[in-house]
């Protein structure tokens, strides 16, 4: 394939991180031109953008849980969807779940163009149980998936990690060792009842163990500029201990998970599975309001395992994520080693099994 004219592929989703991975072994194998359907809001839009790949804004709206407004969106989506892939006219689609794909599968479907879509969670939603009835192919992450798709079209395929988490490639983070590290993150989005948690508690939690904090930029809240003013505040003693951003990028993220001897966070597809991946215990809080409750099925693969606690968001407070924090440390060889036992849960080469078999339907 190489050496011919590119092959166009239109990728899109609301996972990019699965994304960025299979295209990397894509470019590793043939010689393929991608372009990526997402939100000029959300931060893939840097990322994708870094890597010289074209983006596109699609305005569709949600299906679940919705009002009017968001509704009357979706028609519009469509019409945009077409319109995108009549222009880029790609050989295939790749889808990575979520409202945001439904529409560019559903355009292609009616312009033959033929898709594939990656299931990141334990717990299909509707969205991506829709695009899967017009995929091609439906790749798995988790075993317990199956049971909601075709079979004779779905692969278990595990969901495809970034390679910088497991080797960093920018400067290592600078926190004493003297007590342990804890890293925060509301995911890429951030998340203000997290935020909010550690705000209110700052100077607490900062007395018992270092502190890396990814904020997310939601401009609504201010978040982050509220923290940096907090953190000003703080002795200098404490001030050391505290790192925090609004985002952590690909160049970065491998150093703060190494620091990080406990992550908390939500329970996206993406952080269980690099938890697992990467052996670390942690404090998970589920969000309440998606589709099937996916999030807390996420959440119970590592906290069945011995590996996580599970908080609820309606029972959080300062003093509950201080207490699981507290119980984790005093038994952490325990959770360490369960942590570490989850690593078998990953197929560590998910993204080359997807590789191949795109390689396999294109030809």
């Amino acid at each position: 394939m190489r050496g011919e004219k590119p092959v166009k592929i239109v990728v899109t989703g609301g996972h990019h991180t699965p994304a960025l991975a299979v295209m990397a072994e894509l470019k590793k194998r043939g010689n393929f031109q991608f372009h990526f359907i997402g939100h000029t809001t959300s931060v893939e839009k840097r990322t994708i953008e870094r890597l010289k790949i074209p983006f596109y804004n699609l305005k569709t709206g949600k299906l679940y849980k919705s009002g009017v407004g968001e509704l009357l969106k979706i028609p519009f989506g469509f019409f945009q969807a077409l319109g995108l892939l009549l222009k880029i006219r790609p050989k295939l689609i790749i889808s990575f779940g979520g409202y945001l794909a439904a529409p560019v599968v559903l355009a292609g479907f009616i312009l033959r163009i033929p898709a594939v879509t990656h299931e990141q969670t334990v717990v299909s939603g509707w969205a991506n149980r829709f695009s899967a009835r017009l995929a091609r192919k439906i790749f798995v992450s988790w075993e317990e998936s199956l049971k909601f798709f075709h079979k004779e079209k779905t692969v278990l395929t595990g969901n495809p990690l970034r390679e910088e988490i497991f080797n960093p490639v920018g400067k290592k983070i600078s926190l004493g060792r003297d007590l342990p590290t804890v890293y925060l993150t509301g995911g890429k989005q951030g998340s203000h009842v997290l935020n909010e948690v550690v705000r209110t508690a700052l100077s607490q939690f900062l007395e018992k163990y270092n502190f890396i904090h990814q904020t997310g930029s939601a401009s609504v809240f201010q978040d982050y500029q509220k923290l940096i003013l907090l953190k000003r505040q703080l002795p200098k003693l404490l001030q050391k201990r505290y790192i925090v951003q609004e985002y952590f990028g690909e160049e970065e993220i491998g150093a703060v998970l190494q620091a990080a001897d406990v992550v908390v966070g939500r329970s996206g597809a993406n952080t269980v599975s690099e938890l697992a991946a990467l052996g670390k215990p942690a404090v998970l809080v589920p969000i309440p309001w998606v589709s099937h409750n996916e999030q807390e099925e996420n959440a119970k693969i590592l906290a069945d395992r011995g590996a996580a606690l599970i908080l609820s968001q309606k029972e959080l407070s300062a003093s509950r994520l201080l207490a699981a924090l507290e119980e984790i440390f005093r038994n952490f060889e325990e959770f360490k080693t369960n942590a570490q036992k989850a690593k078998e849960l990953i197929r560590p080469d998910a993204a080359s099994r997807i590789a191949s078999e795109i390689l396999a339907m294109l030809d």
